[in-house]
């Protein structure tokens, strides 16, 4: 060490660009988690409304019932608000029902592919974001110090 450098307070982790860039990058993603849970709400809202707001694009092999999918958006959306409001709190619960949220999300937009094909791969690329930011925080990492 030399005369330039402060010691590092005792507890505390040693600082990476890439611990850095995850919790920034946690900040980011509750409010993306909370985008997406009012988004979700707004998608279930319409899916419930009218059934001819969303258009089937090809054929495929799964067939939902747009009402139940504005049901399933309208109940994961408000649930994934939740979660985003308890990681911007920076809650324990909030990270991993985050992470869990946004798993489910990458799936339920994967089926939701049929009516909504642009939406459902922009909501998966940031839900997979979500889960790397969430997954890579070292706030939230087991303390090394003893």
């Amino acid at each position: 060490m030399s005369q330039n450098t402060a010691p590092r307070p005792s507890g505390t982790k040693p600082s990476s660009t890439s611990g850095a860039w995850a919790a920034g990058g946690t900040l980011f993603a509750g409010v993306l988690m909370l985008v997406t849970g009012f988004m979700d709400i707004f998608q279930g809202i319409a899916g419930i409304a009218e059934d001819d707001v969303y258009t089937r694009i090809g054929d495929y092999v799964f067939k939902f019932n747009l009402t139940t999918w504005g049901w399933i958006h309208l109940i994961l959306g408000v649930i994934v608000a939740i979660a985003g409001f308890g990681i911007l709190r920076g809650a324990e619960w909030g990270r991993v029902a985050g992470i869990a949220l946004a798993s489910l999300n990458v799936l339920f937009q994967f089926l939701f592919l049929p009516y909504q094909p642009w939406w459902a791969l922009f909501s998966m690329a940031i839900s997979i974001f979500v889960i790397w930011a969430l997954a890579t925080d070292e706030r939230y990492g087991p303390d090394e110090t003893f």
